[in-house]
């Protein structure tokens, strides 16, 4: 009987979630989130309180903006050896939203502008989801992890399989890569065949149909499934033996 009852299986129980677990999602979630605020919301915020709110000219705005992309990609190139995708396309975004700038004396074309930058940055998102490097998991990632450590690592343990998960995590940069080129060209349209007092007010309401769309449409196609996927392989890995059985 004693026998029988050593090699019985050992029972599994979750793991506590401790004082430390917390602190640690509190890192994970200010870390996930650090990218995506310094590349792309503080300077996308920058201009426009440059130049709404502040009044500085489209050109100055996009300078000044330009400056924190421009020294993260400068510090990836000569630190790290390579290229910061995100901070890089605001970058670029910017320069394009310069370059239109010097054309002047034409409204409709001042309205494309916009359009213009929008462009630029959905065709880099394909790209970058062609190449294997989707820019928007930088956006994707806090939002599936929610900033706990058990799920940025399950998050990393599913990015290293090159199975659906990788899949899944390409075609969000896909699904808002084409809405974003698909949205550029749609008020390039209406700039250029709508009277320009319509397409002041309607670019704004195009741009935001768009966005509610894609949110919609990209939460139930991939970060709803992929937050289940994650959500698994989190409580696969927080499972501790008792009393520590093979296979553990």
């Amino acid at each position: 009987m004693s026998q029988l009852a050593t090699d019985a299986p050992v029972a599994v129980q979750p793991r506590n979630r401790t004082a430390s677990d917390t602190v640690d999602a509190r890192k994970a979630r200010v870390e996930s989130l650090k990218p995506l605020v310094l590349d792309a919301l503080v300077p996308t915020a920058s201009y426009y309180l440059l130049s709404k709110g502040l009044g500085m000219g489209t050109m100055a705005a996009l300078a000044w903006s330009s400056v924190i992309p421009a020294g993260r990609t400068a510090w990836g190139l000569v630190k790290e050896r390579r290229v910061n995708g995100l901070a890089a396309l605001i970058l670029t975004a910017n320069v394009v939203g310069l370059v239109m700038s010097l054309i002047a004396g034409d409204p409709r074309l001042m309205l494309a502008k916009d359009s213009a930058i929008t462009a630029t940055v959905g065709i880099a998102v394909l790209l970058s989801a062609m190449v294997g490097r989707p820019l928007m998991t930088a956006a994707l990632k806090p939002w599936v992890t929610k900033g706990k450590a058990e799920r940025v690592e399950a998050w990393e343990r599913l990015s290293g399989e090159r199975g659906r998960f990788v899949r899944m995590e390409r075609m969000f940069s896909v699904v808002w890569g084409s809405a974003l080129f698909g949205e550029a060209v749609l008020r390039v349209v209406g700039a250029y065949t709508l009277p320009v007092d319509t397409m002041v007010w309607l670019g704004g309401v195009i741009a935001a149909v768009t966005i509610t769309l894609t949110v919609s449409a990209s939460g139930a196609l991939v970060v709803a499934p992929m937050e289940r996927m994650v959500g698994k392989a989190a409580e696969t890995s927080g499972v501790v033996c008792v009393e520590g059985c093979a296979g553990c």
